[in-house]
């Protein structure tokens, strides 16, 4: 990747720095001495005995480690992929190993370190004997022995070179010296010089790599790998640890894969991290680049939504702040900071590590010292500057619960979506206009052996899966990676007010010859309790198109202001590809000019009104996911596609409005009706201006549409304009005004 030279001077600086800090250092022999300290140990030996949340951790850690030992050791010869039993035996080895260490230094009973060197001999005499996986995905990810890709073997070195230096002290030199010699050596090096395409990768898989390799180097007293890890194989500062750090974070913290991607590296960062600063303290890897892991462990708590982290790219739905993860994040970020708003988030997991982070967690939660974890409205910059666009979250000011996700992100690498400006909204603890997330059932091998589905390509990548628009039927960038990768939307602006918060984003080569822009807000209106979201998506091409803009959306359709032609008889796909060709059209219309309305219902028990401005011109296409999948792989969700034909530009302008309540326990239905009368739009110069009417009253929400860079005396200098014979002045992004109609 070719970086801005100011990137690379910034990046010199912090690298030298770093290396600077590193002249003096001595890789430390002392043991433990990787995440857990002899310090940690000595305190959490007292801590034990006493009680709180850390002993009864600690006992319950004890119980479930005293109940398998009890089972022979089994370390099968491979054979399964993702999620079959030697995959997850192997999974469940490399924990239970480091439990048995930890349990080994708290209580120094020599059982546990005994039952993890008989482990770790077995594993000694089988390594040797293996070649390559037989389930390995020839020509995709790099493979593993013990499992079909390398990740997991780096992911097993992370966890497994930390159990034997938790009980290398209590193992025998005969011992050690087979276990270092036939496996940990053996595995350190086929994960570094034995694939260096990964090693050396900005990515996630390198992460973990460089992560087993740097602690096994601190371990074996190897520090020429300690150098690699951080350096790339060759030490030339083109790959590794440091590079990782520089590249696929921006300075908010917000990593290029998204939140789901961003809690499964954030273990192999702050766990190597915690490596480097026990062993080498004068190199300050927490300070690095203005505390860049801090600020991604507090990233990954704001990209969450009621415990779920918010499903963009290869997300996983059942992913969020309880994960482990994030557990060892939250523990290293308050252990850092001693922010008590962290503890909050740590009552929420409701799991205690048996570390020295762990026990300043438990202690803290004791003395009852949490405060509530302030969620923020803020627009995550993408990229390694963060200027590739952004990943914008607005949550509404004070007591509401609704958050609106609004992703002008940079690709996202291979785990990245065709899906430039799209949306989410959640509402009542729930998600209302939904992202499919990935096609996947993580670890179910009976289930494409637990991988991504083959319709993760088909449907879940492609641009008609999400809520923006598609142009000729055509994805994004012509589901393109590598030019997805090279490209990215621009945010033109993001304010956060106390009548909410607004942002505009545009991107010119998502489509030869089609420039996209699109203006997202999260309105409070004067004396409501309930936020809308306001949507203006403009195209312009070339030539006429065909220009669809889907809306996804979780529970049961309700109404609609328009008659709908069902097909009740015979369904048929809605197109042949790109992710049409998993659309059932099971219904269409072509509303009047006016006002559309479409309602549904969600599992929260709250209803929901998306309406749309139209010009007659509009057919509207109501789906429902599953055509051509002959091995039921994908959820049966729906949604419906706003379709103009024909036309080289258009303006899409909707409103999605929360309202009423359905409560089946009770049986009573509370304004099942959308409360929205009127709405218009008006375009004067940079201002758009919405007119809403609802409940009686009407609104005139103005948003000022001037990019940033024009923007620097907007506080010193309102814009002032006219609306219905009346003055206004506009001092900000985003404004919202009680109107009088005087035709009324």
């Amino acid at each position: 990747m070719n970086l801005p030279g100011n990137l690379y001077f910034k990046r010199g600086i912090a690298l030298l720095m770093f290396m600077l800090g590193s002249i003096t250092a001595v890789v430390a022999k002392d043991t433990p001495n990787l995440v857990i300290t002899q310090s940690d140990i000595e305190q959490m030996r007292i801590a034990i005995t006493q009680p709180g949340r850390f002993s009864d951790a600690f006992q319950a850690v004890r119980i479930q480690v005293d109940a398998q030992m009890q089972a022979p050791i089994v370390v099968p010869v491979p054979r399964d992929g993702g999620g079959g039993y030697t995959h997850e035996q192997h999974k469940k080895n490399y924990q239970l190993m480091y439990n048995a260490g930890v349990l080994f230094q708290l209580t120094q009973e020599q059982q546990y370190a005994d039952f993890v060197g008989r482990m770790l001999l077995a594993y000694a005499q089988l390594y040797p004997t293996l070649a390559l996986h037989p389930k390995r995905k020839i020509g995709f990810q790099n493979p593993g022995k013990l499992f079909w890709q390398s990740l997991n073997e780096a992911m097993w070195l992370v966890y497994t070179i930390q159990a034997y230096d938790l009980v290398n002290s209590g193992l025998s030199k005969q011992d050690t010296a087979t276990i270092e010699r036939q496996l940990l050596v053996p595995v350190a090096l086929f994960l570094s010089e034995g694939q260096p395409s990964t090693f050396n990768k900005v990515h996630n898989h390198g992460t973990w790599a460089t992560a087993g390799v740097g602690m096994a180097g601190y371990v074996l007293n190897k520090p020429e790998w300690v150098e690699k890890a951080l350096l790339d194989l060759d030490k030339s500062g083109k790959g590794g640890f440091l590079r990782q750090l520089d590249e696929l974070f921006s300075p908010a913290g917000y990593y290029n894969e998204g939140p789901y991607y961003q809690r499964f590296a954030l273990l192999p960062f702050i766990t190597f991290a915690k490596a480097i600063e026990n062993n080498e303290p004068q190199r300050n890897i927490f300070d690095y680049r203005n505390g860049i892991l801090i600020k991604a462990i507090d990233t990954t708590v704001q990209l969450s939504y009621n415990g779920l982290f918010f499903p963009i790219n290869d997300a996983i739905k059942s992913k969020g702040i309880d994960t482990i993860e994030l557990v060892h994040g939250v523990a290293v970020a308050y252990s850092q900071t001693q922010d008590s708003g962290y503890l909050d988030i740590a009552g929420q997991q409701n799991q205690i590590l048996l570390t020295g982070d762990g026990l300043k967690i438990a202690q803290a939660l004791d003395a009852q010292k949490q405060s509530p974890y302030p969620f923020r409205s803020v627009a995550f910059g993408d990229g390694a500057q963060g200027e590739e666009g952004a990943l914008v979250v607005m949550r509404e000011q004070q007591g509401g619960n609704s958050a609106l996700v609004f992703k002008p992100a940079a690709q996202g690498l291979g785990h990245g979506h065709f899906d430039k400006l799209t949306w989410q909204f959640y509402h009542q603890g729930q998600e209302i206009v939904s992202d499919y997330g990935a096609a996947r059932f993580l670890n179910v091998e009976a289930k494409f052996g637990g991988r991504y589905l083959p319709e993760n390509n088909s449907w879940a990548k492609q641009t008609v899966a999400h809520n923006t628009l598609v142009v000729n039927e055509i994805s994004h960038f012509d589901s393109d990676v590598e030019l997805g990768n090279r490209s990215h939307p621009t945010l033109n602006f993001f304010e956060h007010t106390p009548q909410g918060s607004v942002a505009m984003a545009e991107i010119g080569n998502a489509y030869p010859d089609a420039h996209l822009s699109r203006t997202m807000a999260l309105v409070k209106l004067p004396d409501t309790d309930t936020s809308l979201v306001i949507d203006v998506f403009r195209v312009n091409a070339g030539e006429a198109k065909l220009l669809d803009l889907p809306l996804h959306y979780q529970g049961q359709l309700i109404d609609t202001s328009f008659s709908i032609h069902s097909h009740q008889q015979q369904l048929r796909a809605l197109g042949n590809q790109n992710g049409y060709q998993h659309l059932w059209l099971k219904g269409e219309a072509t509303p009047e000019r006016g006002l559309a309305s479409v309602s549904w219902l969600n599992d929260n028990g709250s209803f929901y009104t998306h309406t749309s401005l139209t010009n007659g011109d509009e057919a509207f296409l109501f789906t429902q996911l599953g055509a051509n999948d002959p091995n039921f792989n994908l959820r049966n969700e729906s949604g419906f596609i706003r379709r103009v034909q024909g036309k080289a530009s258009h303006q899409f302008v909707s409103v999605l409005e929360p309202h009423g309540e359905y409560n089946p326990a009770k049986e009573y239905t509370l304004q099942a009706e959308s409360l929205i009368t009127g709405l218009s739009f008006e375009q004067q110069e940079n201002l758009a201006l919405v007119r809403l009417d609802r409940a009686g009253k009407s609104y005139l929400i103005v948003i000022n549409q001037m990019p940033e860079n024009n923007q620097n005396k907007l506080n010193q200098t309102p814009i002032q304009f006219n609306y219905l014979n009346d003055s206004y002045s506009l001092d900000k992004r985003l404004a919202v005004y009680v109107i009088k109609d005087p035709q009324e």
